[in-house]
């Protein structure tokens, strides 16, 4: 069966009856076009994947019915300018990390990742069995959206810097790109803090606006050219030990949707994410070589400046905790990531710190 069939019969029910019963109201309505707004510049490595992905897996599940019109950043409204156009009902959808609009409700970090939070399997585990979906969908309704986790980042670097930091003190005025949470975080230790989209990131650097900036990791990082302009490179960070990207359907449009389109988007952001963690995790450790044959200096953060970066995000988290919704979002993340770890830190973690060890020995 190839992938057209494969997404089509999963997003109908899995049977050829459910397909038989489902198709032809969708295709009685006629087709549909959605247009999805989108935070990233067309091609960018990694993301722009993913916006394709799900694009083309829509198209696929509903055989042509439902088209999504996808906007690279600029195209209609600026990177950080889709969640409002979508609420607004200017677009239909955004593609983006909900990180980017805390300054909405604080609780869209956990749906892109937080401070110490949950790596790229813990969060598929919380979101898709652990109820995190359902609250995805109940904070989006509050400001008119249908939300959806449609891709994955994997771990993303601690980010470039054009000098060593030696301590916790380094951050002190230091103008750093950092979105989310961990951007407030590191905003504790004394940095300038900068939200950036993707795009305005390497001419920051490059005219010294900002002294550094995380992005993703070594293959986006690589394909912006980072390494250009900043010589030291910290391949762990605090704020994102995984990162998922999210699509956000304008509440009243998906109401409008059949319910064959509706399944559609649900499924092809399911397919989108778990694609998009093997694409960055395939990629990024031959472009970590490239990088560190090309000059690149690597790094790790002393344990000192780590233990800085917990209190300040610690702090962080804290301070929102008297908002009844983002309190009970922590409380199911961290339940879940604490159970997922219980074992996986017995098993999975455990074996493969052995494996390195046989193997380094044979």
């Amino acid at each position: 069966m190839d992938r057209r069939s494969f997404l089509r019969t999963s997003a109908l029910g899995g049977t050829a009856a459910a397909a038989t019963s489902l198709a032809a109201p969708a295709i009685s309505q006629g087709k549909e076009k959605l247009t999805m707004v989108t935070s990233w510049p067309r091609g960018l490595a990694g993301v722009w994947d993913s916006v394709e992905r799900f694009s083309s897996n829509v198209a696929d599940i509903t055989g042509g019915t439902l088209e999504i019109d996808a906007k690279a950043s600029g195209e209609l409204v600026g990177g950080l300018e889709v969640f409002d156009a979508v609420t607004a009902g200017q677009a239909d959808v955004y593609h983006a990390a909900d990180y980017y609009f805390t300054g909405q409700h604080p609780a869209l970090a956990f749906f892109t990742a937080v401070p110490f939070g949950m790596t790229g399997p813990e969060i598929m585990v919380w979101y898709y069995a652990g109820g995190g979906q359902a609250l995805h969908h109940e904070l989006g309704e509050i400001f008119g959206l249908r939300s959806f986790i449609a891709g994955q980042t994997a771990a993303q670097g601690g980010g470039w810097f054009r000098k060593e930091i030696k301590s916790a003190e380094d951050f002190q005025g230091l103008k750093f790109r950092m979105p989310g949470l961990g951007g407030k975080a590191l905003a504790k230790l004394g940095a300038s803090v900068q939200v950036l989209p993707g795009g305005e990131i390497y001419q920051a650097l490059a005219t010294g606006a900002i002294d550094g900036t995380e992005w993703i990791g070594p293959w986006s990082d690589e394909k912006l050219g980072l390494q250009e302009v900043c010589d030291h490179y910290y391949p762990a960070g605090f704020h994102e030990p995984g990162a998922a990207l999210s699509v956000s359907v304008n509440l009243e449009r998906f109401n409008g949707l059949s319910a064959n389109h509706q399944r559609a988007i649900e499924v092809a952001a399911a397919d989108t994410h778990q694609h998009n963690y093997s694409l960055f995790m395939a990629n990024n450790g031959p472009a970590l070589e490239r990088l560190v044959s090309g000059g690149t200096q690597l790094h790790t953060f002393s344990d000192d400046v780590w233990d800085a970066f917990g209190k300040a995000s610690q702090e962080v988290l804290g301070g929102f905790m008297d908002d009844e919704l983002f309190a009970k979002i922590f409380d199911s993340a961290m339940s879940s990531m604490n159970a997922t770890a219980g074992w996986a830190s017995r098993s999975d973690a455990y074996y493969t710190s052995q494996r390195s060890r046989v193997l380094g020995n044979l």
